[in-house]
């Protein structure tokens, strides 16, 4: 274990596999009661059609691909059913022509001429359609030119064994030549690991090839089969929901050389979005694997599937990785090819996550502007006159006119009731701020700007760095005089 952790570093705290050759003695994860399953491991899909009716004529309308759908037994069955009954009636066809004739009575007789040549009985029946079928030709046996059924009989035997021969022999060749033998090459890995990869919550599976033939535009997905019941109370039993495993950015297309890892990101639109570590021990759902791809070989189509239930995923895992450099050449071991790590992960899932994160941070500035209390904080005096003022001046107007050159103790001192922000209509809002000082009541500051005391307003322009009080006019005079007209006119508006 030291070495291990010498290697891998101290994240990779306990390793459990679940194959005898892993090389690790740690006992096997307590495993659920086994449930089934409607993918199996080897990809046989446990589905069973019943109560087909009138529905079982349609296997016939399609009989050759009723006869390769079939198990091997029952094809090896057919074949030798079909040919033995087909030469069994055409043997019969040529005795009924010799009977018919008077062929058997007379087949001794070197006078007579008859239809085929040494047929007696059945028997000699029999071998003369062999020989003709398979176009061996001995010589003993032949049709003679006195015999016009017998060639009207011959040209149909020819016909139909042609159409015998190419039917069976077909059935047989595409049967043995799907590739599903191929697809015992493709590996699976027992088990999926969810844990961090990139910073973000994964689920994760191993894919391999066993031969060194490539499979080529080799594509694999994956589809979420989980029971849910509709908001209207409709029940889905086995929704079929489709897992992203790099569609959109084409790493679901595999150049399967060695193992690879297939990641699922799980965000908010994975269907794992709410998926725990406590949630899924109640959780039942199953991930069907399809991995896709044309033989090198034989240029056909095969498929590989497999499946995971809820217990075979597990928590905080990470596989074991399988390739090392070798000189001239990189190895692959395949014996760690289902071995596993336990590494830290968190036990939450990304939407609890996200939830807490949210309830973390202090960007809740919004929700106290909204609130019904007093406004005695200046952010949200920021927000409003950020949004209805410095938007429609210009940038240098809305330089001069913000609130980064106000010093701190200016912008504690502005903090004062709602109400007083609207006695001086004829100010900008800069100076209402800071000339309503504390002490001064609403009836003084209630009346027009040429009424309002001096004195406050010389000691408040006063305070003001040098650029305000050049704008002020040193007296308490309003800004708007040292503006443009067109400034002018868009600040009145601004006030009225």
């Amino acid at each position: 274990m030291s070495a291990l952790r010498k290697k891998f570093g101290d994240d990779y705290q306990v390793v459990t596999t679940s194959s005898s050759g892993s090389g690790f003695n740690q006992p096997p994860p307590e495993k659920k009661r086994k449930r089934q399953r409607f993918v199996d491991k080897n990809g046989r899909c446990n589905v069973q059609h019943g109560n087909l009716g009138g529905e079982t004529s349609r296997y016939l309308s399609d009989l050759f691909t009723t006869l390769v759908d079939l198990k091997w037994r029952w094809n090896l069955f057919i074949f030798i059913l079909t040919y033995t009954v087909a030469w069994l009636f055409m043997a019969s066809m040529w005795w009924c022509i010799a009977y018919i004739r008077g062929d058997l009575n007379r087949a001794h007789n070197d006078k007579y001429t008859p239809c085929v040549a040494n047929v007696y009985n059945f028997p000699s029946a029999f071998l003369f359609f062999i020989e003709t079928e398979a176009t061996i030709g001995y010589g003993y046996r032949y049709i003679t030119d006195k015999c016009p059924e017998g060639i009207i009989l011959f040209l149909f035997q020819s016909i139909l064994g042609s159409i015998v021969d190419a039917f069976l022999i077909g059935c047989m060749f595409i049967k043995m030549s799907q590739p599903k033998k191929r697809a015992e090459t493709l590996m699976f890995s027992e088990h999926a690991v969810i844990s961090m990869r990139d910073g973000k919550l994964t689920l994760m599976f191993r894919v391999g090839n066993l031969r060194n033939s490539h499979m080529v535009s080799a594509q694999i997905r994956c589809k979420l089969l989980k029971s849910r019941q509709t908001p209207e109370g409709e029940f889905l039993p086995l929704d079929q929901l489709e897992l992203d495993v790099g569609f959109s950015t084409g790493a679901d297309q595999l150049f399967l050389v060695s193992p690879l890892t297939i990641c699922h990101v799980i965000d908010t639109k994975s269907p794992f979005y709410d998926l725990s570590q406590r949630s899924m021990q109640t959780e039942q759902f199953e991930i069907v694997v399809i991995l896709e791809g044309i033989v090198e070989t034989t240029g056909m189509t095969c498929q590989a599937r497999t499946s995971y239930t809820e217990d075979e995923v597990l928590w905080g895992h990470r596989f074991f990785p399988v390739i090392s450099l070798e000189e001239g050449f990189f190895k692959v071991d395949y014996s760690q090819f289902h071995a596993t790590f336990e590494v830290p992960t968190p036990p939450y899932s990304v939407k609890e996550a996200e939830e807490a994160l949210l309830l973390s941070s202090p960007l809740m500035a919004p929700s106290l502007c909204n609130s019904g209390e007093k406004n005695s904080s200046l952010d949200c005096l920021e927000i409003l006159e950020d949004n209805d003022s410095t938007t429609k001046l210009p940038t240098k107007l809305q330089k001069i006119t913000g609130r980064e050159g106000l010093p701190k103790k200016l912008l504690r001192m502005s903090s004062t009731t709602s109400e007083m922000t609207y006695s001086f209509g004829d100010l900008p809002m800069k100076l209402q701020r800071i000339s309503s000082v504390p002490g001064v009541s609403d009836d003084k500051l209630s009346g027009k700007a040429s009424k309002m005391s001096t004195e406050p307003m010389s000691k408040s322009v006063a305070d003001l760095p040098p650029k305000l009080q050049r704008l002020a006019g040193g007296g308490g005079g309003r800004m708007d005089g040292h503006l443009p007209p067109k400034l002018r006119k868009m600040n009145s508006d601004r006030f009225t």
